[in-house]
């Protein structure tokens, strides 16, 4: 299992229309063979971070859904932020 996690900053006054503008690829991503689970959310604290979760089947299936990456006018809202990929081995369910 791939997980993929961290945040995204962006402008505080484009938070709303950059998520907005990533509907279609959350959508795209959870309909992806080899999904679990993909979000792209507001922060309760921060008016300027975007929290970045996903988690994959496979490595494969990461690459095969990333492709070349985030649009040009996403890519371009992003003004800094982490998010990294994790192998995960096991899994231990809480809830």
């Amino acid at each position: 299992m791939v997980i993929v996690a961290g945040h995204l900053l962006v402008d505080a006054d484009e938070r709303a229309a950059y998520l907005e503008s990533c509907r279609e690829v959350v959508e795209a991503a959870r309909a992806t063979d080899g999904c679990l689970d993909f979000a792209l959310t507001a922060d309760l604290v921060d008016p300027r971070r975007v929290n970045v979760f996903e988690r994959w089947e496979s490595q494969e299936a990461v690459e095969t859904f990333r492709g070349d990456g985030p649009a040009g006018d996403q890519q371009a809202a992003v003004r800094g932020g982490s998010v990294a990929e994790y192998g995960a081995v096991e899994e231990r369910v809480l809830f």
